[in-house]
């Protein structure tokens, strides 16, 4: 074993130095297939209002907040209006604290140190705590007083006593790697774990918010790093997708922890299909499930494992690996959760997403909700450049112009033997994978924000063209093809205008519905009862920057495609999370939860908004004036009960 890992360790070395001296050539020459040009795709805006602002409802710098001083005591609050005495719990929200570390900046969102916030309600009142996750990397930043690992979109500071050699060993550490679990909380058994994309999960005490453990679950699984979104089964167990390595290359892997104790030691594989493309696994950042099938949607954006080699090599950020292959398919995998076994294939035309909403089973047919955008533009618009220059870059909009589509697929045309096969077959038994090589910090360039593209599998890569033209009109998933119309549509199921057709002999091809034409993110629905499950309504904030009023939260209910909305100027409202009433018997009886912050002065305030989760009228809210910037966070988790 010894043999072949120094074997390995030499061969992947004198690939690096061969890829180091092509490197230092490109650097004497620039490359010609490089298409992007900022004076081009990036122009100045034109004078739109008096202050010259593209967007003079939208306020950027609430994304911008560092926090400054923790707050571990909890705030008593001021509250306007009535919050329901029956309403007795924690809202856990999680999401970037801090740009800064001694006198560096982080150049991305994603990069910033996590940090914790606590709503705490009880009898009609509330507090508010919060505290930053207190990760290895944090700690190692905070002693070197520098950015000192490697991020999303930050390059660490280069360390002088490190060699190369150092540096493609490192690929096989994950301690290596950045531990920064910024993104969501969800739970494991009775505990409470901070996600990200890494393989390493974070245990925290609920009600102090303190850090508790670090876990790396690839310890546990094999898995180089796994979604920000487990799904969380009503009988406490839980389900991730992961990606793994085999010895034929990366496959996509449903790593199941079962409800008891032990539930790390007890995890295992599920399910795996192979990837797409063996040197370039997709990106995942969620999954679905139904009552028989995990879900996988393989979208086009991809992890080049040859990039990020050189990522290692020549101490980039993380994000340089990501290639968008824009005349590539999306892929809907239907993996049997009995079997483990691949049962259907669909494609559909190409775009980039986050966030699935919901998905279920219906007259042998899968539903799945998604909120899509056309490419990952949104991606590169979340660097700290791109958000400070928001106000003067007309394309900013048309860059996070997204809409919630429904895809149907029909069970019964599907063909039950695919191409795509796994490589061990059954995979229901509790089967541990050997432990690989870590991708875990995958991410990129810190001089070049911007995604790479490419014409094929072959082709050398282009930057992503910034849609100049860009309008609402543009985000058009579901404008007809004339190339459909000899072929039947193979969805019979009622109220949808979702269609699907078998072209040839390939998988057959899925066209979307329209849910609703706001753009809507972070989607929530009413999880316990209708997780895998026809439902009616979700919930999500804007993602359109260019509105009325860019802080509104949408109600959307996929049946009649209609909305409701709040909103109130100057206020951005995070993720809306729904917490039913006691006895509830409709699926909307009860609440809607969402933090608040406001612009512009007001960078010391922070609030929890009460809706009725029917109307999204304001049943109340809770203020609270704070001794430093609160941040805007993203995901988070109600914890009913939890005082």
């Amino acid at each position: 074993m010894d043999f072949l890992i120094v074997s390995m360790l030499v061969a992947i070395v004198t690939v690096v130095l061969k890829l180091r001296t092509t490197y230092l050539l490109f650097q004497r020459k620039p490359r010609i297939k490089v298409k992007y040009d900022p004076k081009q795709h990036d122009p100045q805006a034109n004078v739109i209002d008096g202050s010259g602002r593209c967007y003079p409802n939208c306020d950027s710098t609430v994304w911008l907040r560092s926090c400054e001083k923790e707050i571990t005591e909890p705030l008593e609050g001021h509250v306007i209006g009535t919050i329901p005495v029956w309403l007795n719990g924690s809202l856990l929200r999680n999401g970037p604290g801090s740009w800064k570390v001694g006198d560096m900046t982080f150049q991305h969102l994603f990069d910033c140190s996590a940090l914790l916030h606590r709503f705490a309600i009880h009898n009609g009142s509330v507090t508010y705590q919060n505290r930053f996750v207190q990760t290895e990397t944090l700690k190692k930043n905070n002693a070197a007083q520098r950015i000192v690992v490697t991020e999303f979109g930050t390059a660490a500071v280069p360390d002088p006593c490190h060699s190369i050699f150092d540096r493609v060993s490192a690929m096989f550490r994950p301690e290596s790697a950045s531990d920064n679990s910024m993104i969501s909380i969800y739970p494991i058994g009775d505990e409470l774990y901070t996600f990200a994309e890494t393989p390493f999960v974070h245990r925290i005490n609920p009600r102090t918010l303190a850090t508790e453990a670090r876990i790396c679950v690839s310890d546990y699984t094999g898995v180089i790093h796994h979604t920000s979104h487990p799904h969380v089964l009503s009988n406490g167990t839980v389900y991730n997708l992961g990606l793994g390595s085999t010895k034929s290359g990366p496959v996509y892997q449903i790593i199941c922890f079962p409800h008891g104790e032990d539930m790390f030691e007890n995890a295992y594989v599920k399910a795996q299909i192979p990837c797409r493309w063996k040197l370039n696994p997709g990106y995942m950042h969620t999954f679905g499930l139904t009552e028989n099938y995990f879900v996988i949607v393989e979208q086009p954006l991809s992890v080049s494992l040859s990039e990020y080699i050189k990522t290692q090599v020549f101490n980039q950020n993380m994000s340089a690996c990501l290639k968008w292959f824009d005349d590539k398919p999306c892929y809907f995998y239907l993996v049997h959760r009995q079997t483990g076994e691949l049962a259907h294939k669909f494609q559909s035309n190409t775009f980039f997403y986050m966030h699935i909403i919901n998905q279920y089973e219906q007259d042998d047919h899968v539903v799945i909700d998604i909120c899509c955008y056309k490419n990952p533009e949104m991606i590169n618009s979340m660097y700290l450049e791109s958000i400070m220059n928001m106000q003067s870059n007309p394309n900013y909009a048309a860059e996070f112009r997204g809409r919630p589509l429904r895809f149907v697929l029909p069970l019964s045309n599907s063909s039950k033997q695919t191409t795509l096969q796994n490589e061990n077959g059954y995979l229901g038994r509790r089967q541990r994978l050997m432990k690989s090589m870590t991708l875990s910090a995958i991410s990129a360039r810190l001089q070049q924000p911007k995604l790479k593209r490419s014409q094929s599998d072959y082709e050398d890569v282009t930057f992503i063209e910034n849609n100049t033209n860009a309008t609402t009109d543009d985000f058009n998933f579901t404008a007809k093809n004339d190339k459909y119309k000899p072929f039947a549509n193979l969805v019979t199921l009622g109220n949808t205008k979702a269609e699907a057709y078998q072209l040839g002999g390939g998988p057959i091809f899925v066209h979307p519905e329209l849910l609703c034409d706001l753009g809507c993110e972070t989607p929530r629905i009413n999880y316990d009862r209708y997780l895998a499950k026809p439902y009616q309504y979700f919930y999500a904030i804007s993602s359109d920057v260019d509105a009325d009023n860019p802080g509104t939260l949408i109600k959307v209910d996929v049946i009649n495609k209609t909305c409701l909305t709040w909103c109130e100027e100057n206020c951005f409202p995070s993720e809306p999370i729904f917490v039913p009433s006691p006895n509830a018997i409709e699926e909307d009886d009860g609440v809607v939860l969402a933090s608040m912050i406001w612009g512009g002065l007001n960078e010391n305030k922070v609030g929890l908004l009460v809706l009725c989760a029917k109307t999204m009228n304001e049943l109340g809210r809770c203020m609270f004036h704070t001794n430093g910037p609160v941040p805007k966070c993203l995901h988070g988790w109600y914890a009913k009960d939890l005082l």
